[in-house]
């Protein structure tokens, strides 16, 4: 979710046939210079430094992952953490010790288990998980000292999800419900007595989804997110758990988006991000008696409100500065905010559920990696105002000390627009002009690459591959014009702001030009192949993950809910036929030079594999070099950690062997 512009002198600098590409469709109409909030310095390319480090090697893409990765962790009642974590190669709970123990594995399944949450008597945790990455989600419960899992919803085709909330008595669970063949989603309650479910909302609008966040102390209400598929509305409610009946609490004209963070612990206030006039996210507390409301900490970079302390004294605001988390602590009554020392890189999840106080408010949970810091868990002490490791996921193989250094870079796209970058840079380089060059594109679009452990980059740099991750627009994390920018044009601004990331590389004197790759999953996917699709002379190779080749088979394919968030994107593939057919991928594929591999999981509900299969047809038919792995049991992005060390070693391989001319990636 990040933007940096970079010199026009960049293309009059990057030499060499592909620098020399102009932007794309140069006879259409300009579009206004889009401003990032908040204006950021532009990075010389010159600037970059290639370290020296003797001991510097290439990485074994398998230790990478089996350095290990979470997705949840919650405290427990009586301050023990169980996190959901792939420390056997697949995402099962485990529990450590709020001060630091070896894990103990709670439950083991094949699937993945995520949203765990202890309920606060302390005697059961819940979690969901799927069936092969089918992303159709069942609600399980096991005793809190581990044990056989329950299913406690066991719906075929309805999706039961998290983050839950639970009431202080532990007699109810609010979650999220989606049929299948539905659009949208609803708030359902559970009775975790007698596993009676029942819908407290009945959403009629297409692509509008419902999002529980928090029992009222009383458990006579819940509180509850409604969110439009393209995010550009979003209100509170209170939801009266017996009746059904909802109130607004906060979103109207003047506040088009807000998101409840949390419920203080009496019930009387709310923390809220809340989108500004300029389409900046900010964090407020909001008093739902008297419907005052206060800036927590007024700041140019996108904000959310977090969780309550126990006492209810204090709240935290969780800040998105340019890729990397700041997080300060809110208190109440003297409405001031003092920001916390915490480890440089991510801070927070992407679910709102961290950082985390302990139960005693002595201390708080959050998750930490950086593009050279493997992930774990942290523990804040806030009497002390130290941070201490609370995990060791790492393998001792994996020396942060010895990995390629990340940045966060800015520069000027075709257009003038400013685009962030992670930039992962190698050991050793020559500034020569003979580098080979990774653009990694991030799904979404409406996503954002922050600075936090990424292996395939990793594998990459420690290989002496240059490695930029930009946030071109359509990404968060810079304001709602930037998120809004590639709406009706995807594959077009977008791609020039990839393209930008590479030339400004070129321009550092350290990259060849005719050694420009790109990879991505997802919306990355698209991204990858529209790439050396529409733009056949800049990229030497590509390797794209699980993407989109054409709108309208994922438009007859793709989820309900996903064809909602799609018409946010392009519109009706109708009425806008002229827009799917600019901006698919299949209108230029045939002009493919670059050689491509396509990874791809057989059991995808997001870009179903036929989308893989068009790629590889075509480009066969049409007598170019493309390969392909389809990978049975896998869903959108591979879960089961022998696929992900066998698709990290194949894409190495692949930019290996047509960027470098070799074939060594192990």
């Amino acid at each position: 979710m990040h933007k940096t512009l970079l010199a026009a002198l960049l293309l009059a600098t990057a030499g060499g046939s592909a620098a020399q590409e102009t932007a794309l469709d140069p006879g259409r109409p300009g579009t206004p210079v889009l401003r990032g909030a908040p204006d950021r310095p532009l990075t010389d390319p010159r600037s970059l430094v290639s370290p020296a480090r003797e001991d510097a090697g290439p990485v074994p893409i398998p230790d990478l992952f089996f350095t290990r990765s979470s997705y949840f962790a919650t405290w427990t009642p009586d301050g023990q953490v169980v996190l959901s974590t792939d420390i056997t190669g697949r995402i099962n709970l485990w529990r450590v010790a709020g001060s630091g123990s070896f894990p103990l594995q709670l439950q083991q399944s094949e699937n993945k288990t995520f949203y765990p949450a202890a309920t606060p008597d302390g005697k059961a945790i819940l979690y969901a998980s799927d069936v092969d990455g089918r992303e159709i989600y069942d609600i399980y419960s096991i005793p809190a000292n581990g044990g056989a899992p329950v299913n406690l919803t066991a719906s075929v085709d309805v999706s039961e999800t998290g983050p839950f909330a639970i009431s202080r008595d532990s007699r109810f669970l609010a979650f999220n419900r989606r049929v299948a063949s539905e659009p949208s989603t609803n708030v359902a309650v559970m009775s975790l007595e007698d596993k009676k479910v029942r819908l407290l909302t009945q959403e009629k609008v297409p692509g509008t989804y419902w999002y529980a966040r928090a029992f009222s102390p009383d458990g006579r209400f819940v509180y509850a997110n409604r969110t439009n598929a393209g995010q550009t509305e979003s209100s509170v409610w209170r939801i009266d758990v017996a009746s059904g009946v909802a109130a607004k609490v906060a979103g109207d004209k003047g506040h088009p988006y807000e998101s409840a963070g949390a419920l203080s612990p009496d019930g009387k206030m709310l923390t809220l991000t809340s989108e500004n006039a300029a389409g900046l996210r900010q964090a407020v507390m909001l008093d739902l008696l008297s419907g005052a409301r206060t800036f927590m900490q007024p700041g140019g970079w996108p904000q959310e409100g977090g969780a309550f302390s126990p006492d209810g004294k204090t709240a935290l605001v969780i800040t998105n500065a340019d890729g990397r988390d700041e997080i300060h602590l809110f208190d109440l009554a003297g409405e001031t905010a003092r920001r916390l020392p915490l480890p440089e890189g991510r801070a927070s999840d992407y679910f709102g559920t961290m950082p985390a106080f302990s139960p005693d408010g002595k201390a708080l949970l959050f998750p930490h990696s950086s593009g050279s810091s493997p992930f774990d868990y942290w523990v804040f002490d806030l009497a002390g105002g130290s941070a201490k490791r609370l995990t060791n996921l790492g393998l001792a193989s994996i020396n942060a000390d010895a990995l390629p250094r990340t940045s966060i870079v800015r520069y000027k796209s075709a257009d003038g627009t400013v685009v962030s970058a992670v930039l992962w840079m190698p050991w050793n380089l020559k500034r020569d002009g003979s580098a080979p060059v990774v653009v990694l594109a991030h799904g979404g679009p409406t996503a954002q690459t922050y600075d936090e452990f990424e292996r395939t980059a990793i594998a990459l740099a420690s290989r002496g591959y240059m490695v930029i991750a930009p946030n071109v627009r359509g990404s968060t994390g810079y304001g709602r014009a930037f998120e809004a920018a590639n709406r009706g044009d995807l594959g077009g601004r977008d791609l020039e702001d990839e393209a930008w990331a590479a030339k400004f590389l070129v321009a550092s004197g350290y990259a060849d030009p005719k050694k420009i790759g790109i990879t991505g999953g997802s919306y990355g996917g698209f991204m990858t192949v529209m790439a050396v699709a529409r733009m056949p002379e800049f990229w030497a190779a590509g390797v794209e993950q699980y993407g989109i080749v054409n709108w309208n088979t994922m438009w007859e394919r793709g989820s309900p809910a996903l064809r909602e968030y799609q018409r946010g994107l392009i519109g009706d593939p109708v009425k806008d036929k002229d827009v799917y057919a600019r901006v698919s991928p299949l209108t230029y594929l045939r002009n493919t030079k670059a050689p491509l591999l396509v990874l791809q999981g057989a059991n995808d509900i997001r870009v179903p594999a036929y989308e893989a299969e068009q790629i590889v047809n075509i480009l066969k038919e049409a007598g170019k070099t493309v390969d392909s792995k389809v990978y049975a049991e896998e869903g959108h992005g591979f879960m089961r950690r022998e696929n992900q060390i066998d698709a990290a070693e194949r894409t190495v391989a692949w930019f290996d062997k047509y960027l470098k001319g070799t074939n060594n990636a192990r």
